[in-house]
C-alpha cells in the first residue's frame, strides 16, 4: 500500500439556512440578540469517509447538490468541517473558481505574484515561471490591464495557468476543465496529463464521465452529501451513467 496523501475521516458539514429574508446588517443583529433569528439545517456532507495514495487520481461524481464542491473546498482547508477530521500530506494547489482569489483593481502581471505568493511560492520562483504562465494563459496582450477588466474565461485562463505552472503534490479540479473555448480545453487537459509524470495527486469533479474516465483512475460518487460508491473508474462512472439514464 503506497503512502497517504489524503485522509477523509467521518466528516460531516453543516450549513444553517436562514428562514427569512433579512435586508441589512442591523436588522439582522437584532433578531439575532432577539433570538428571533431562524434557521434550517442543512447537512451537506455526513458521515464522509476515503483516503487517497500518493499519485491515485480520483474522480468525484454526484449530481448537482450532492456536495462535491464541498467536500474539496473542505479538502482544501477553505471550510472546516462540523465533524470528523481531514488529513494532507503535500503542496496543494486548489483550482477550485479559477480567478476567485484575484484582487479586481490589480493587473494581471500583479496577479500572478499575488496568486503565487498565497500558495507559498516566493517572487523568485514566480519570476521564473513568469513567461511560461502569461504564454500559456494566451493574455500578453492584457497582462497589464486591470483583472476586472476582464472576462470570466480571461480569468479562468490566468487562474489555471498560475497553478499548474508551479509544482503542487495534490491537484484539485472543480470542472475547471470546461473552461475557455474547444481549443483551451484540450490544452488544459493535456498540461493536466504531463502533470501525472511528476506522481501529482488529483482530485477531479466533473460531470463529464468521458473526461473523468480519460484522466482518472478511481471515482468515488456522492448523493445527497453522502459517499454512495468507490472503486475502480470505469465501474463508478457506469453507475453515474446508470443513474443519469434513470432520472
Amino acid at each position: 500500500m503506497g503512502k497517504t496523501a489524503i485522509k477523509v475521516d467521518h466528516v460531516s458539514v453543516l450549513f444553517n439556512l436562514n428562514k427569512e429574508k433579512i435586508d441589512n446588517v442591523k436588522e439582522y443583529f437584532i433578531k439575532l440578540v432577539t433570538r428571533k433569528l431562524h434557521f434550517t439545517e442543512f447537512w451537506a456532507l455526513q458521515d464522509i469517509s476515503f483516503e487517497v495514495e500518493q499519485g491515485e487520481r480520483i474522480g468525484i461524481l454526484g449530481f448537482n447538490g450532492a456536495g462535491k464542491s464541498t467536500l474539496l473546498k473542505v479538502i482544501a482547508g477553505v471550510l472546516k468541517p462540523t465533524k470528523g477530521s481531514i488529513y494532507v500530506d503535500g503542496v496543494i494547489a486548489p483550482l477550485l473558481e479559477l480567478g476567485a482569489g484575484f484582487d479586481m483593481n490589480y493587473s494581471g502581471k500583479e496577479n500572478i505574484f499575488l496568486y503565487g505568493a498565497t500558495m507559498g511560492y516566493s517572487r523568485k520562483y514566480i519570476t521564473e515561471r513568469y513567461d511560461e504562465i502569461v504564454a500559456f494563459s494566451e493574455l500578453k496582450e492584457f497582462i497589464d490591464v486591470p483583472v476586472k477588466n476582464y472576462s470570466s474565461g480571461m480569468k479562468a485562463r490566468l487562474g489555471f495557468a498560475i497553478a499548474t505552472a508551479v509544482d503542487p503534490e495534490i491537484l484539485i479540479l472543480d470542472e475547471v476543465l470546461s473552461v475557455g473555448d474547444a481549443k483551451f480545453r484540450i490544452k488544459s487537459e493535456n498540461k493536466i496529463k504531463t502533470m501525472f509524470d511528476k506522481g501529482v495527486t488529483v482530485l477531479f469533479v466533473s460531470h463529464n464521465t468521458a473526461q473523468v474516465r480519460r484522466l482518472c483512475n478511481k471515482a468515488i460518487l456522492i448523493d445527497h452529501g453522502k459517499l454512495i460508491a468507490a472503486g475502480e473508474v470505469n465501474e463508478i462512472c457506469d453507475l453515474y451513467d446508470e443513474k443519469i439514464k434513470a432520472k
